[in-house]
């Protein structure tokens, strides 16, 4: 159960908004929603999930992690 004001509690997801704000929302200024969810949808499905690199990877993107599991050793 999460407690209030511990961010520890949810670890992941303090992560991940911290790199959002960070890598994409304080670099821009939107002009309309649609604009802004347009923009979210992008980083979060075509950059954070594929090609970012991530740390629990071994620094690398998921997409090359998962090229790399497939091809076996």
């Amino acid at each position: 159960m999460s407690r209030r004001a511990n961010c520890w509690d949810n670890a992941v997801a303090e992560s991940f908004f911290g790199s959002l704000k960070k890598e994409r929302i304080r670099k821009r200024i939107y002009r309309t929603r649609r604009e802004a969810k347009a923009d979210l949808f992008d980083y979060i499905e075509m950059f954070y999930n594929r090609t970012r690199r991530h740390s629990y990877l071994g620094g690398v993107s998921p997409e090359a992690f998962e090229q790399a599991s497939r091809s076996g050793p």
